[in-house]
C-alpha cells in the first residue's frame, strides 16, 4: 500500500476555494467575461448568456454588486435603464477568465480534431 503524502501547501485555507466562494456560483464567470469588454445592460447580458434564466442572472448581478465586483448604474432614460460594469476589483478577475477562455478554445479545437478523426 502506498504511503499517504502530506500536502505541502503553505496556506491553512485554500486560496482557490476562497476566491471561488467570493465570486459566487454558476454563470458568474460568464457575467465577468461579458462585462470585461465594457458596460452592459441587463437585456444585453441576457442575450450574451442565453441559457441563464432572468431570475438567476438577477441574483448573480446582485451578489456581484454586493461583493464589489461590479457596479450598477441607473441611467436617466424613459423608461429607466440599468447598466452594469466591472469595478477595479472586478477587473482583477479578467486575466483569470481570459486564461480559462483560452483553454476553452484549445479544448474546443482539440475536440473538433478528435471528432474529425473518429468520423
Amino acid at each position: 500500500m502506498l504511503k499517504r503524502r502530506k500536502n505541502r501547501t503553505p496556506h491553512p485555507l485554500c486560496p482557490l476555494s476562497q476566491c471561488m466562494d467570493f465570486i459566487g456560483g454558476a454563470w458568474t464567470p460568464n457575467v465577468i467575461w461579458y462585462l470585461s469588454s465594457g458596460p452592459r445592460r441587463f437585456s444585453e447580458l441576457r442575450s450574451d448568456i442565453p441559457y441563464v434564466s432572468a431570475k438567476v442572472l438577477t441574483q448573480r448581478l446582485r451578489e456581484l454588486e454586493e461583493r464589489g465586483i461590479l457596479s450598477r448604474s441607473v441611467m436617466a432614460t424613459s423608461p429607466p435603464s440599468v447598466e452594469y460594469a466591472l469595478t477595479p476589483l472586478g477587473q482583477e478577475f479578467k486575466p483569470v477568465i481570459e486564461a480559462i477562455v483560452a483553454v476553452g478554445y484549445r479544448l474546443k479545437d482539440r475536440v473538433g480534431v478528435e471528432e474529425e478523426v473518429a468520423s
